[in-house]
């Protein structure tokens, strides 16, 4: 999602020449207080961290409150939300399937899943259910993602039937680009072979014999007490609780909470290759342990900022619900997960029996990773590195650059201009085909943007210049975007596009993949 990855996007791992264990059996002695550092920096109010090796869990911790303003600590059952690592799980429970007989990872998803159909009909004929799983379907990065995020009124179901409207950005299996639309169809392919539910089936065949007893589905059902972290994002500068958002419909993408001992646990059954730790049988054979952490779509490898350049990969490749990549001649495995409010991380590192997880309340992906990459450091006897300045740092010059370009584009504004039409113009019912209705209304004298199908947003359009108006939302957790209006030779509405102002708007908020189309024109009132 969105920030199932999203977070942003998300890294992990594959494959070196097997070197020795380490020795340590003991967690970094100075872990606690690198954690309360990276908290500290990054201006996170909770934590919760886990650390596996050979098969025991060394370390199963909450660090901070659950809720600004609350005292209350969180601890190792604390729950927070996993964002996109829910992915594996999906991915576990079609393994499942595979291993019963009842599906094969290269069957055509349109098989499986009766009236699946994609934009190009070549596509909808020759897209597998391994094509679902390696974000190489030719859709654009998190192209989609509106229908669910912001929660949207539409179904699983709705969602999947408006694939079919949503225009390729590149040729079919040519390149990678994240996405969380095909995910939530994976998980749609589970009820359809074996008429259960993906809720049901990811609880009775994953949580349950786990012992994942304080993992769940939805946060809809959260009562005031529980011991659950409160989403926080930071809101015109200020760090602050946020709502919880319903991804309900798009739950096999990223709608799974769960709490530092019951990751721990999940981290042991994968680095165990499926088998049970503490108890006779297995989740998944071995051999669809090897075809998960088996390599299926090239990542571009970038030069990492310079005050990260001991990150740099050799490699990096997405396989089955995991990102691949090396660390210092490690393999790893790995995903990282976002939801509005949480941002977390699971990292495997299966040469040295080692597993990593760091689930955070708020949406710094610097606070997780430099945890992550100090654990990496003790267990692979590398020299220390302070993590936490170098990824501060990045964080620091990436946020300047953002607003140097908000404030250069400010600075070019035409602040004199008007728009072509009057107000009442602009106004209308639009249609996107893959999105649907989005009403532009007159209110007190200015116009409103509503997305018809999601109800939290509603915005001021402010008029920014000539026909660019600026979507303010109400909800300030949502990117504002630019609204864009093109004209016709006799003075009608002809579209309107759309874009995120800030470019560290979330890829989920994937504005610029609609085609707005008045479905009466303004003009014809």
């Amino acid at each position: 999602m969105r920030r199932f990855p999203a977070a942003r996007v998300l890294l992990a791992i594959v494959l070196a020449f097997p070197l020795a264990s380490t020795s340590q059996s003991t967690a970094p002695p100075d872990l606690d207080s690198y954690v309360a550092s990276s908290m500290k920096t990054f201006d996170v109010p909770g934590m919760a961290v886990a650390i596996v090796k050979d098969g025991k869990t060394l370390v199963a911790k909450g660090y901070g409150v659950r809720k600004l303003g609350d005292p209350t600590a969180v601890d190792q059952f604390t729950t927070f939300g996993i964002g996109s690592n829910t992915k594996a799980f999906t991915t576990a429970a079609l393994a499942t399937l595979v291993d019963e007989g009842k599906l094969s990872w290269d069957d055509p998803v349109y098989q499986r899943l009766p009236g699946f159909v994609m934009y190009d009909p070549y596509v909808s004929h020759e897209m597998t259910i391994r094509d679902l799983l390696t974000h190489r379907s030719g859709m654009g990065l998190g192209e989609g993602d509106l229908l669910f995020w912001p929660h949207s009124t539409y179904s699983r179901a709705d969602v999947i039937y408006r694939l079919r409207f949503m225009k390729p950005q590149s040729s079919f299996r040519s390149r990678y680009a994240y996405d969380n639309l095909l995910y939530m169809t994976a998980g749609q392919i589970i009820p359809a072979v074996t008429g259960t539910t993906w809720d049901d089936y990811v609880r009775q065949r994953i949580f349950a014999p786990l012992g994942m007893n304080h993992t769940d589905l939805s946060t809809t059902g959260y009562k005031a007490g529980g011991d659950y972290a409160s989403p926080h994002s930071r809101v015109d500068g200020k760090l602050q609780v946020i709502p919880f958002e319903d991804l309900d419909n798009a739950a096999p993408a990223g709608a799974i909470n769960s709490c530092a001992a019951d990751m721990a646990k999940w981290v042991q059954l994968q680095l165990n290759r499926g088998k049970y730790v503490d108890h006779d049988g297995r989740l998944f054979t071995e051999q669809r342990s090897k075809e998960m952490w088996t390599a299926q779509t090239i990542l571009p490898i970038e030069d990492p900022p310079a005050p990260l350049a001991g990150l740099k990969a050799n490699f990096a490749d997405y396989a089955l619900g995991w990102g691949l990549r090396d660390y210092h001649s490690r393999k790893l495995v790995g995903h990282t997960g976002g939801v509005g409010g949480f941002v977390s991380r699971v990292m495997l590192a299966p040469e040295e029996n080692l597993g990593v997880v760091v689930l955070t309340n708020a949406e710094e992906g610097g606070a997780f990773d430099s945890i992550l990459y100090h654990v990496l450091d003790y267990y692979f006897h590398l020299p220390a590195t302070d993590w936490i300045a170098g990824f501060k740092a990045v964080k620091d010059q990436e946020e300047k650059q953002a607003a140097e370009t908000m404030k250069k584009a400010e600075g070019a504004r035409d602040a004199n201009s008007k728009p072509s039409l009057p107000l009442e113009k602009y106004a209308g019912v639009y249609n996107d085909p893959w999105y649907g209705p989005i009403t532009i209304r007159m209110e007190n004298a200015g116009l409103v943007m509503s997305f018809d199908h999601t109800p939290g947003m509603i915005g001021d359009l402010q008029h920014w210049q000539y026909d660019t108006f600026k979507a303010h939302w109400r909800v300030r957790t949502i990117e504002d975007a630019f609204v864009t209006f093109s004209l016709n030779p006799d003075g009608s509405i002809d579209s309107a596009r759309m874009a995120a102002v800030s470019p560290l708007a979330d890829f989920s908020f994937d504005y610029q993949d609609l085609l707005l189309k008045p479905a009466v024109s303004p003009s014809k009132k």
